[in-house]
């Protein structure tokens, strides 16, 4: 008996142990659309990789899958305007699923943002300013904290959609407010940490960054009008920098490497280069480019190239990270999309509901291969994922899960 007891009390702390160790986010580990996979598929079949499971009761929405990968899957939807958190086993077994208030009704309804996973924890933003704190494990709410009420925000055209963003202790998110513009509450109580009054603007459908540096850790984000870098660990805003498009939505995550700060945003606005300064505290206009306006489907960086589907000049584009010059384009069927890598490919999910693989070249890319998605409903706009060689797409109410290594 005392054996058997042993045996269970030391599942019980590994499994705790592991749930505390899990960590996942918006668009992979580093936020940078690059999953660390190797050996997956060159080439597919006609149809596609081999489809391992779907599953077509989320509700509406276009929340990505937040996968841990001995683990768990989570993602959100929802039905008849209220949202929930969905856990799924690895085999696509409906593990719990949790109520969080209130979700997106109007114009392309549903849930917005992808649930972010750390130690034990999710966390997750609705589209009314709604930020809530579950238990990775069993799904029950831990806390729960309004920012338009409590913190003074201010809601937007499409509602407000960010993937949270963690460093240590601190949860980032935008409010939006003039006073609290962007804020750092205690990830494991809700408390507030910090507020920064950034620009005062409203927010922009941007999913912020963290940058490392060798004497201070910097938070990136777009607000309204601007982009912001802000000193993670006080809030005090370091510098801003100018980014203008027609409706206010900058809605992909900056991308940071070895000193220099790429900004990209849709409807013509297009990207800017920055440099940053050794301490973070200034920054320096590089070069700016119109061509590749991605709205929302984010870019990728490999092999000193900037990869990303552009909005007003629709098709994939490729540019020199150094100089901003464009290397290649080609219309891939006049639509736009959103991109990720992984094991030195491309991957597109376009609007029409097409994957692609594609093959960077030295001249620029070469499509491989394409299959369209067989389920869901509404828009194609959550981005892929890949982690221990499966493919997750999420179309509105489904999400299916495809093999890449066989």
């Amino acid at each position: 008996m005392k054996y058997f007891l042993a045996i269970l009390t030391f599942s019980l702390l590994s499994a705790t142990y592991i749930f505390a160790q899990e960590a996942s986010q918006w668009r992979g580990k580093d936020r940078d659309g690059i999953y660390d996979e190797k050996g997956l598929l060159r080439s597919w079949p006609a149809n596609g990789p081999a489809l391992l499971w779907h599953y077509d009761n989320l509700g509406e929405g276009h929340a990505s899958a937040s996968v841990v990968s001995h683990s768990r899957i989570y993602t959100a939807g929802a039905t008849n305007g209220k949202g929930s958190v969905f856990a799924f086993s690895l085999d696509g077994k409906l593990i719990w699923s949790t109520p969080y208030g209130d979700e997106w009704t109007e114009s392309y309804p549903g849930s917005r943002s992808t649930p972010l996973v750390n130690e034990g924890k999710i966390y997750l933003m609705s589209a009314f300013g709604k930020v809530v704190c579950l238990d990775a494990e069993k799904g029950n709410l831990v806390w729960s904290v309004d920012i338009m009420k409590d913190y003074d925000g201010r809601n937007i055209v499409w509602g407000v959609t960010e993937n949270l963003l963690i460093d240590g202790n601190k949860l980032f998110c935008t409010v939006g407010g003039i006073k609290n513009n962007v804020i750092a509450l205690n990830k494991n109580t809700g408390k507030l940490i910090w507020s920064s009054p950034g620009n005062g603007e409203v927010s922009a459908y941007c999913s912020p960054l963290l940058i490392t540096l060798p004497t201070r850790k910097i938070v990136v984000t777009l607000t309204e009008k601007s982009i912001l870098g802000l000193d993670a660990e006080t809030g005090k805003k370091l510098w801003s920098h100018e980014q203008v498009n027609q409706y206010a939505v900058h809605a992909n995550t900056p991308l940071y490497s070895n000193g220099m700060l790429y900004c990209v945003s849709g409807y013509g606005c297009g990207g800017v280069m920055l440099k940053l300064s050794a301490d973070g505290s200034k920054i320096e206009k590089l070069w700016k480019n119109t061509d590749l306006d991605s709205r929302m489907g984010g870019v990728v960086l490999l092999n000193g190239k900037i990869y990303g589907m552009g909005d007003k000049i629709k098709g994939l584009h490729c540019l020199d990270w150094n100089t901003g010059k464009e290397i290649a384009f080609d219309k891939m069927n006049n639509r736009m999309g959103s991109i990720i890598a992984a094991d030195g490919m491309l991957y597109i999910y376009d609007e029409s509901g097409e994957v692609a693989l594609v093959e960077p070249t030295i001249a620029g890319f070469k499509k491989i291969s394409g299959f369209k998605v067989p389920f869901g409903s509404s828009q194609h706009w959550a981005h892929p994922v890949i982690e221990n060689g499966r493919l997750y797409i999420r179309h509105g109410n489904s999400l299916m899960v495809y093999d890449l290594k066989k």
